[in-house]
């Protein structure tokens, strides 16, 4: 999904009580527990409502797949995803077969139809981006907004996120993080988006490819060198590094590597100090 998301940072508890078992669906005032969601009907009864999960799978190790994903996958009609050979590795893993559609963000309004029809055959259908939470920085926007203007259900199944991941990590002590995602390739805008982000006094995630990444540690320390940043590579994966540190330090740190590979996470700090 294109375009910055800001959050506030805010503590958050679990009422008693108030957690589903795997694969429930959220408990409606005056309608039963059933496999499917019911609603009221002009004909004196109630009709089930089509659901749409969209589930965050792991972005490399496939142990953070969650319960509560693997027992709702189980009980789809049809998994639309963004990789149907990706999905397919985390599927077989787990022991689920079931049919995929293709959804990527070529062909996602197509897509959106065909899972639309399904669900109103009345199938319960999920969608999984590559890797993480779906819709940051991966399809799944387009999808939700049209699967809920057609009148159908749209529940989350929380999981792995590579934004959520890098912040729990970095040491930052914002109140407000944004997420930005990937950057334009091209220089000037890149720059410019990060002189705007770096003005907010906000701090704010990025993610690069090991191609960019010390041209955007460059632009960054041209513009701040001292600003705090935790920079994130292989991320859950065997190989996983965290590096912390100002601006200029992280990349010396990153230009000693002998070869860089792996997507990387950047948390950068609203705080010039930390």
């Amino acid at each position: 999904m294109s375009g910055t998301f800001c959050f506030a940072v805010r503590k958050e508890r679990a009422l008693e009580g108030d957690v589903r078992p795997a694969g429930s669906r959220p408990a409606r005032r005056g309608c039963p527990r059933n496999p499917r969601l019911t609603v009221p009907s002009s004909k004196g009864y109630t009709e089930g409502v089509a659901i749409l999960y969209i589930i965050a799978t792991p972005i490399g190790n496939l142990g953070d797949m969650t319960y509560r994903a693997v027992e709702t996958l189980k009980t789809l009609d049809m998994l639309a995803c963004e990789d149907t050979r990706r999905t397919l590795k985390i599927l077989s893993h787990f022991g689920i077969h079931l049919p995929l559609l293709s959804c990527r963000a070529r062909n996602e309004g197509a897509a959106a139809h065909k899972v639309i029809g399904a669900l109103d055959a009345g199938k319960t259908l999920g969608y999984a981006s590559d890797a993480g939470t779906p819709a940051l920085s991966d399809p799944g926007a387009a999808l939700v907004q049209q699967v809920v203007q057609a009148g159908h259900e749209v529940i989350p199944l929380p999981g792995p996120s590579a934004f959520s991941a890098l912040v729990s990590v970095s040491g930052g002590r914002d109140k407000s993080i944004c997420f930005e995602g990937f950057l334009s390739p091209k220089a000037g805008r890149r720059r410019s988006r990060l002189k705007a982000l770096l003005a907010l006094e906000e701090a704010f995630v990025l993610y690069e490819s090991p191609f960019r990444i010390l041209k955007l540690l460059e632009d960054l320390t041209e513009f701040e060198r001292d600003r705090y940043v935790c920079v994130g590579r292989e991320m859950t994966k065997l190989h996983e590094e965290y590096l912390r540190g100002s601006v200029e330090e992280v990349m010396s740190l990153l230009m000693e590597k002998h070869e860089l590979r792996g997507e990387f996470s950047v948390f950068v700090s609203g705080n010039k100090a930390q």
